[in-house]
């Protein structure tokens, strides 16, 4: 299907009831993650005064929910992927609700990190079954949009935090907001375990199609089992090490641990699809580095730079969280007018406009802050409204719930980072030119990255090195060709901007990791890589 034949703006009308019912459900949940994880970014200066801690300290609360994402989103998407979507969605619901109640009771620096790894547990599934389960649900050249509605509910819930925040601090403590967090979570778990399956993963349930459970290819046997215990247990311990700050020799050394370890999961995991699963989590963590360090540290720098009071902030972030909503739903109807990749991109570029005269504005210019933040917010981190769709597009239909889970989570990292290092480059800069550094030079990168297709570059290198090996093909691929996945059917919202070639080169087959487990399915379809995502 050609984008001349994309929906109209009337593609409401496709939709049924039971579609709408599933977005709501997960919207809603979407709309809690964002409530209860923006919280830290609008406390950060209450907790770092009640608990002595600095600026840089204080920052690595907003990371450590990304400590325990990579692992919550491989996880809690194998479950998904075994299953099914919705309990994995009300478990990944629940696990952020009880993390978010934890933190208001916490005492001291180590028990709220603590609580908030809990919460990025249950974040991590958030972000990979809700929105698999939406994906797998609606029409299939509404997927875009549905990417970029749903995640219009995260900044939405962070502009309902915004508002508490001015209504209750001032009156209260910080710790009020957290339990408060719990209230609407109850009703998204009602409303989700009320759901139907979704469409996909039941047909393929019915039809005998086993699914991927990615626990079981990394923790089945035991020397296997054992060295990925010990592998998990070493990004655990090196991640909490490099956020509490080191010099620049041990960091590096230990942010090599890190990436030996994770290629060796994803290697195990993927078998012979690593290479774009490792593309993916290159992009998706620069992705991250270019918006979070806006997102976690833009109150502390309206407070402590601009000197807005409570409710000064409060009205910013609500106006930059209704960009962000408004940019995910037009990303995502570009998406399905334009491709993905035209539309992330587009969007992305537009953001660079506006990111100097942001932080170029002083104190006296609320209005206009308020306009740009709108517009910086929506163009920038509302682009990326496509990027789950963008990742999933890679992914076959028995892997994609585990794979987006693992390689979206891993590259959220981006955002334990961001923070930390936003506010390690204010001392030699200030801390509103080091957000627009790091902002522009990120999102020229990630554009780069989308706008090359460079994920789907490098599996094609690893395939043409394969071929020349002598490997056998991997299943559904043709000379020289990315074919579609068989499991998920045309995409008619995508185009394929690859055509058959008379090269010599071969893509090779399955490897081990996936083929290997007892009473595995059969190595996973080739991704969806020939599409213009």
């Amino acid at each position: 299907m050609s984008y001349s034949q994309a929906p109209p703006l009337r593609w409401r009308a496709e939709l049924s009831r039971q579609d709408w019912k599933a977005f709501s459900a997960a919207w809603l949940g979407y709309a809690m993650d964002g409530f209860d994880f923006v919280l830290i970014t609008l406390v950060l200066t209450e907790i770092s005064h009640d608990f002595h801690l600095s600026t840089v300290t204080a920052a690595t609360l907003v990371s450590a929910a990304f400590v325990s994402r990579w692992f919550g989103g491989l996880a809690i998407g194998a479950l998904g992927d075994r299953f099914g979507r919705r309990p994995a969605m009300v478990l990944s619901i629940a696990l952020y609700a009880v993390g978010s109640v934890l933190c208001g009771f916490s005492w001291g620096y180590w028990s709220l990190f603590a609580f908030r790894m809990v919460v990025g547990l249950g974040m991590a599934g958030e972000y990979g079954t809700s929105v698999t389960y939406l994906i797998e649900s609606w029409p299939k050249k509404l997927r875009n949009t549905a990417s970029g509605m749903i995640l219009s509910g995260y900044p939405l819930g962070g502009v309902l935090a915004a508002k508490v925040y001015a209504w209750v601090v001032p009156h209260s403590s910080w710790r009020v907001l957290f339990w408060i967090g719990v209230l609407p979570v109850v009703l998204a778990i009602y409303l989700r375990r009320r759901l139907p399956e979704a469409t996909e993963w039941k047909e393929a349930a019915d039809s005998g199609r086993r699914p991927v459970s990615a626990t079981a290819v990394l923790f089945s046997g035991g020397r296997r089992r054992l060295v990925n215990v010990v592998l998990c247990l070493a990004v655990a311990v090196a991640l909490v090490v490099v956020l509490r700050g080191q010099n620049m020799p041990v960091t590096l050394a230990l942010v090599a641990v890190i990436t030996a370890c994770f290629v060796a999961l994803t290697v195990q995991f993927a078998g012979r699809l690593w290479p774009v699963v490792v593309a993916l989590m290159v992009t998706v963590f620069c992705a991250f580095l270019y918006s979070w360090p806006l997102q976690a540290l833009l109150p502390t720098y309206l407070k402590t730079s601009l000197h807005y009071s409570p409710d000064q902030v409060s009205n910013a972030l609500l106006y930059a969280g209704c960009g962000y909503a408004v940019g995910c739903v037009l990303s995502g109807y570009l998406g399905d007018r334009f491709g993905t990749r035209i539309a992330y991109t587009g969007m992305l570029t537009a953001s660079l406009v506006f990111v100097v005269p942001v932080f170029a504005l002083g104190s006296g210019h609320t209005v206009w802050m308020w306009v740009l933040l709108f517009m910086l917010v929506g163009t920038g981190s509302g682009g990326s409204g496509v990027l789950p769709k963008y990742v999933s597009d890679h992914y076959p239909l028995n892997m994609r719930a585990a794979a987006l889970g693992f390689s979206y989570n891993v590259g959220a990292l981006g955002g334990a980072a961001a923070p930390v290092l936003g506010a390690k480059l204010a001392k030699p800069l200030s801390l509103g030119t080091s957000i627009a550094v790091l902002g522009v030079a990120l999102t020229a990168l990630v554009v780069l990255l989308v706008g090359f297709n460079v994920p789907v570059r490098v599996q094609r290198a690893a395939d043409r090195r394969a071929g020349r090996a002598g490997l056998p093909p991997r299943e559904g691929q043709q000379e020289g060709v990315f074919a579609p996945n068989p499991a998920a059917g045309p995409d008619p919202g995508a185009a394929s901007d690859v055509g058959p070639t008379s090269g010599p080169g071969t893509a090779p087959g399955p490897g081990p990791g996936l083929g290997h487990q007892s009473g595995a399915p059969a190595a996973p379809a080739q991704p969806n890589t020939a599409k213009r995502t």
